[in-house]
């Protein structure tokens, strides 16, 4: 077990949760879900299993506190980066590309994977971790319907549906297939176009 370098016993132990998310991290980028173990967390991480125990008590609890993290870096990013007085259109693109430079920078499993992973109890608990990044996209979507430029028969299911889009995306972003950039080009236009287009008469 790593020597205690922090002030306290709670910074340390803050620093230790923060390595094994680290360490996981770095394993999903490289591995699938399936193949990582808490013993290989833990190795990755420079601590006993043991020690990785005492904060995670197993997998569905460590990928729960992972998403909760990625989460957050969205949130915060989104807060921090968008324009003062920005457009709908443009609030999505930002919301678009930090979606995407959220799934580069923090890779994770799938919805599929993680529901496969987690079981129906952990996925539901997942689902309120995301939820904040929901509710933000449907205040942009409702915006966008309140200033006219959006047409929205549902929020919450376009949304859902655009989270949807913006996730197809993952697995090109990881393997180096498509930039960034690129796929929030490509998300943001079909997704405006979507929003945008006016009903057949």
């Amino acid at each position: 077990m790593p020597r205690i370098s922090a002030a306290t016993i709670g910074e340390h132990r803050a620093q230790t949760r923060d390595r094994i998310l680290q360490a996981f991290s770095r394993l999903s980028r490289v591995h699938g879900i399936d193949a990582i173990s808490l013993t290989d967390v833990a190795g990755e991480a420079g601590i006993t299993r043991t020690v990785l125990y005492n904060y995670f008590p197993d997998k569905a609890a460590l990928l729960l506190a992972f998403t909760e993290r990625v989460t957050q870096y969205f949130i915060d990013s989104y807060e921090r980066d968008l324009p003062e007085g920005a457009s709908p259109a443009d609030r999505l693109r930002a919301f678009v590309r930090l979606q995407l430079a959220g799934l580069l920078a923090h890779p994770h499993p799938g919805a599929a994977d993680l529901s496969a992973a987690l079981g129906p109890d952990a996925y539901q608990q997942l689902a309120e971790h995301v939820a904040p990044m929901q509710r933000v996209l449907v205040e942009i979507l409702d915006s966008g319907v309140e200033s006219g430029d959006f047409r929205v028969l549902d929020l919450a299911a376009t949304a859902r549906m655009i989270l949807a889009v913006i996730g197809a995306e993952r697995v090109p972003l990881i393997s180096g297939d498509v930039t960034v950039e690129r796929a929030a080009e490509l998300v943001s236009e079909f997704v405006l176009r979507a929003l945008t287009t006016e009903s057949a008469a």
